[in-house]
């Protein structure tokens, strides 16, 4: 039987200098969404600055009130990030469960995570979230007893400080744990600034596209690669860092990396809990950003993705533009305008132009040549063959003359072994 679904009415404040306001209330009901609840009512108020003790006006309260009899909900969802005193005022004035938009999506990245890493890095910031919300209630200050006899003779630590003590050991081990992980993802990295290939990410707000758009250029280039990606219409169905390889037809390869997408007011215990595997963005040679073009709010996303990867310290990377779902839109594609192409990952159309856009900026490095590799030295015939893009071979009395396209660092390692022509 299907589970029932929690009814939920969405509450948030409208101070003035919100342009985004209405979008804002938008996404937290499509979050509500993604988490299993159903949005069931809203509730605004324009406000010049926020109420310290219950979020809103008691005018308000009285009329939230109401509106949770009339609906039945027994969720309340805030638009921001509540404090504690918030949250307890709010719980005790309405007699109903609140929560805010930041556990909201620790949830979701908490049910949503698969590899270690990602469990690690969400139960952290779930933690960090938690540790000033420990709020001392009745049982909490209840002193436990520090030796027998009297009452509280030499009494010890409250419950409370018990409980954040406890939190606090446990998030030391968490982090102690994901180091590790850590490390291996820094050797790694480091293997392939050794080997020379340049690393592309994918970036963009949650559910553009980018895992379709992986999984297309695979198809495109490596379709005998099972490594595919989990794709699914829905917020944050990737909360891994996956690397695929991929080789184009002139040998050229490069590392493509589906990253996190983002969100507006990531919660900042995410971003600082997933910051490792984000270093991967910090790090790239080029960055992808995966735009929904169907998306009315397209330039909202934009803006937050942009914001998002200067917080990352990522603003300095070259970045170019897919302009992903264009199939729902009017837009003429697959089409190429200066660093922004138009395509459909679903339809695979405008890989190639994709493509050739990543040529332009990746593989700048490259160099056209003819050479002749005497006969004793043909593991450079079969080296080239790997790793360049040969176009012509003969094979003549002094060697093997190739006319090719290579890396200008394997060119000039190996010149001394060869004759350029």
């Amino acid at each position: 039987m299907e589970q029932q679904k929690e009814k939920a009415i969405i509450i948030g404040v409208n101070p003035p200098n919100r342009p985004d306001f209405a979008y804002s209330m938008e996404e937290l009901s499509n979050l509500a969404e993604a988490c299993h609840i159903e949005v069931v009512g809203e509730l605004s108020q324009k406000v010049t600055r926020v109420s310290p003790s219950h979020y809103m006006g008691t005018g308000k309260i009285q009329e939230l009130s109401a509106l949770i009899t009339e609906k039945e909900a027994s969720v309340i969802i805030c638009n921001d990030e509540l404090t504690p005193s918030q949250i307890r005022n709010l719980e005790s004035s309405l007699d109903c469960k609140v929560i805010d938009r930041t556990i909201l999506i620790l949830d979701i990245f908490g049910e949503r995570a698969q590899t270690r890493e990602a469990q690690l890095q969400v139960e952290v910031a779930q933690l960090h979230y938690m540790l000033p919300r420990l709020v001392g209630l009745r049982e909490s200050l209840g002193r436990q007893g520090g030796g027998a006899g009297l009452k509280n003779r030499g009494s010890g630590e409250t419950k409370l400080e018990l409980d954040r003590r406890k939190i606090e050991d446990r998030i030391a081990a968490l982090q102690s744990e994901l180091e590790k992980l850590v490390g291996r993802r820094q050797t790694q990295r480091k293997q392939r600034r050794k080997n020379e290939v340049p690393v592309i990410c994918l970036v963009g707000y949650t559910n553009a596209g980018k895992s379709s758009l992986m999984n297309a250029m695979i198809e495109q280039y490596n379709p005998r690669a099972l490594k595919q990606v989990f794709t699914k219409d829905m917020l944050f169905a990737t909360l891994e860092t996956s690397v695929r390889n991929i080789t184009l037809p002139d040998r050229k390869t490069f590392l493509l990396t589906d990253t996190v997408g983002f969100v507006s007011q990531l919660p900042h215990h995410l971003v600082k809990a997933f910051r490792s595997t984000l270093e991967e963005v910090a790090e790239a040679d080029l960055l992808i950003q995966v735009v929904d073009a169907s998306n009315p709010e397209y330039e909202k996303h934009i803006q937050v993705t942009n914001d998002t990867l200067k917080e990352l310290g990522a603003d300095h990377i070259p970045m170019i533009f897919a302009y992903n779902k264009s199939d729902l839109t009017d837009l003429v594609y697959p089409r190429l305008e200066e660093d922004l192409v138009y395509l459909s990952a679903k339809q695979n159309s405008g890989i190639e132009e994709l493509t050739q856009l990543i040529r332009e900026h990746i593989f700048q490095n490259y160099m056209a040549c003819e050479i002749l590799i005497p006969y004793e030295q043909g593991r450079l015939v079969a080296y080239f063959n790997e790793h360049a893009h040969i176009q012509s071979t003969i094979y003549e009395p002094d060697g093997t003359r190739l006319k090719l396209e290579c890396r200008v660092s394997d060119f000039q390692q190996f010149r001394d072994e060869f004759q350029q022509l």
